[in-house]
């Protein structure tokens, strides 16, 4: 618009302020001069960001940044983020919800924290080839992690030692979700979770996606620790693997908690923190 002003006031020799009336153009708008932006700072905070978390992505990178007080939206991250040649997410289709036989999902909506607990294991290797196992347990409510345990072998009577030092240190679940596997069917344990007031709900044979949280969040884990480093011995895998759950619940955004961690470490001295945190999750709560 700015040269058609031009070319008109050459043509018919006319005021600046005429012309810019009949076109209809701002006068403000032809003294107008971008402002070359110095992005020097934001890129090397952003290459720093994604060293430390090369698995995030820039949308999580563009929320850490802010976080640190950058003023910026995911936009201008993925535009440097391409210039340094980053890996960009790749774009899948999204599936269709999955149903049983009888046309009905049976899935329990958490809504308070420790409603219902969800527990699944996660197989990998060592680089000698030996197989080691994970137990996951996660709080389907506030999508946080409460326990990675990382042993080379795993029974009824160690998920059950991992249950009750949860159960100290985070009090008791109204429901615990789980899969058909031995270690969780087992009746001892059934009895015990009884017993302490605990329901165990046992996912339908064949239907990961009933334990879709805790599915999730060991793809999470897989993705950004199991894929990432290569262990030599169990010792080394648990204390590399028992830290990660510290960055998943503090620092980690969350795309379903409205780009918070879990567990925020600032949530108990900022209750406006806090109050976006519940608004977020009941908004995500009501698209599921």
């Amino acid at each position: 618009m700015r040269q058609a002003v031009v070319h008109t006031r050459q043509k018919l020799n006319t005021s600046e302020r005429r012309t810019s009336t009949v076109l209809g153009v701002p006068r403000s708008s032809l003294r107008y001069k971008a402002k070359a932006q110095d992005n020097d700072a934001l890129r090397l905070a952003m290459i720093r960001l994604a060293k430390q978390y090369g698995r995030y992505g820039y949308r999580k990178i563009a929320e850490l940044l802010r976080i640190e007080g950058w003023r910026v939206n995911h936009k201008k991250v993925e535009r440097l983020w391409r210039e340094e040649g980053l890996k960009l997410p790749e774009r899948h289709k999204k599936r269709r919800r999955l149903y049983h036989k009888d046309s009905s999902v049976i899935r329990l909506r958490p809504t308070h924290a420790n409603h219902v607990w969800a527990i699944d294991f996660v197989h990998d290797k060592l680089s000698n080839g030996r197989s080691y196992k994970m137990l996951t347990v996660l709080d389907e409510y506030t999508r946080q992690a409460l326990c990675v345990e990382v042993k080379d072998k795993m029974n009824s009577d160690d998920v059950l030692e991992v249950m009750h030092r949860l159960l100290l240190e985070y009090g008791k679940p109204e429901f615990i979700r789980f899969d058909n596997g031995g270690e969780f069917v087992a009746e001892h344990l059934q009895e015990w979770l009884r017993r302490v007031g605990v329901t165990p709900i046992q996912i339908y044979p064949g239907s990961p996606w009933e334990n879709g949280y805790n599915e999730r969040f060991n793809g999470t884990l897989r993705r950004e620790v199991l894929n990432s480093q290569w262990f030599n011995s169990i010792k080394q895998a648990q204390v590399a693997i028992n830290v990660w759950p510290t960055e998943y619940n503090h620092i980690r955004p969350h795309t379903a908690l409205g780009m918070l961690p879990p567990a925020p470490e600032t949530l108990l001295e900022n209750p406006i923190l806090l109050a976006l945190k519940l608004g977020a999750r009941q908004e995500g709560f009501k698209k599921l």
